[in-house]
């Protein structure tokens, strides 16, 4: 077996574990909304927000070193 296999087995059956252990709901207030979802659920959403915030900032940051640089 290779290891990028075996790696991938190891870490979807983590993913498993994680999403199995925390089904939980939980309700979140913001503003005035009120949302139910499961524990693990929201935890994907967060972080789904935060990669896509930080690759957002990084395109903003790269394309402003970019045009501030003198064209050489």
């Amino acid at each position: 077996m290779s290891y990028k296999l075996i790696a991938g087995l190891i870490l979807t059956g983590m993913a498993v574990l994680f999403v199995v252990q925390n089904v939980a709901v939980v309700e979140v207030h913001f503003l005035f909304w009120t949302i139910t979802m499961s524990r693990a659920l929201m935890i994907f959403f967060l972080l789904a927000i935060g990669i896509l915030i930080g690759w957002l900032l990084h395109s903003y940051v790269e394309h402003k070193r970019k045009r501030n640089e003198p064209d050489t």
